[in-house]
């Protein structure tokens, strides 16, 4: 049977190196999980594969949207399931590579069927929340789907709104969909787990962030000042550049605050694979990469 290898883990860990170096083992193409750079535009500040990365390995499902496109992690479970189907036509293994929870869950576990939002609604409730704030949407959530309004969390605008759209779209509560029944798959999964010593992890993080800026973050991130109220814009970096744009904070304190969130945002994403015990770790902080690649590929022997 093919396989597919998922190489997730915290941002900022190492994972486009090595997914650089996997899939020309492999001989294999990269498909992304990471939802921040599906858009194009945003190279710097999704730290998305350079120009010399693509040339060494084509990427699939990377700067395939504008920043007005709406997508969500079913539609991403379609887009991917059908480059797979295509790309194990002429490979026998293929890597992905991202750190986003939910397209991840998507990709090797399936997502419910949920129905499709009509724009205009969808655009009524951003427009309320960018007015009035979040608690009006969480109390119409609260009345129409109390049990999944107990589950969420609701500092997530971007969950709590979807679970309103869904209730007012369908009549029905938002957790009448989520069945949560795992997926068949017409191929193995292999999870990859990087992870780094806490304190090398941040390091990484505030220097990636340094690096960010000295390659034109700040320039990247005034292109789409005037789009900054869309939801793919609502990301770590991009809305505390925003802030110092609007001129609410300074940029140094931008910059530390990019950092703060971008550390704070690892350790939801370890919180959330930590859950998954299908995931094999390798700590990067205690052997090299050679060495994770080499336990890598000895983990794909084993499957075969």
């Amino acid at each position: 049977m093919k396989l597919l290898i998922v190489l997730l883990g915290p941002t900022g860990v190492g994972k486009t190196a090595l997914s650089l170096n996997l899939a020309e083992h492999y001989g294999s193409p990269v498909i992304s999980a990471d939802s921040r750079q599906f858009y194009r535009g945003l190279e710097i500040g999704t730290a998305a594969p350079t120009a010399e990365q693509l040339a060494r390995v084509p990427h699939y499902l990377v700067g395939m949207l504008n920043v007005e496109d709406y997508y969500s992690a079913s539609e991403y479970e379609r887009d991917a399931l059908a480059v797979i189907e295509d790309l194990h036509k002429s490979h026998d293994v293929l890597i992905a590579s991202g750190g986003s929870m939910m397209y991840i869950d998507a990709l090797c576990n399936g997502i419910d069927d949920v129905p499709t939002i009509d724009d205009n609604l969808r655009k009524e409730l951003y427009e309320l929340y960018e007015q009035e704030g979040l608690e009006p949407i969480r109390a119409r959530l609260k009345v129409l789907d109390p049990d999944f309004y107990d589950k969420v969390d609701l500092k997530n605008h971007k969950r709590v709104i979807h679970a309103l759209e869904v209730c007012l779209m369908t009549g029905k509560p938002y957790s009448a969909f989520r069945t949560q029944t795992k997926k068949d798959r017409p191929f193995r999964i292999l999870k990859i787990g990087l992870t780094r010593d806490r304190e090398e992890l941040y390091d990484r993080i505030n220097k990636r962030t340094d690096e960010m800026m000295r390659l034109g973050f700040l320039e990247e991130a005034t292109k789409f000042y005037p789009e900054k109220q869309l939801n793919s814009l609502n990301t770590v970096g991009y809305k505390e550049l925003f802030k110092y744009m609007d001129g609410e904070w300074t940029l140094d304190f931008a910059l530390e605050k990019i950092k703060q969130s971008t550390r704070i945002y690892s350790r939801k994403q370890m919180t959330w694979f930590k859950r998954d015990k299908e995931i094999h770790w390798i700590n990067l902080s205690e052997i090299s990469e050679s060495d994770a690649l080499e336990e890598i590929i000895r983990c794909q022997a084993r499957l075969s």
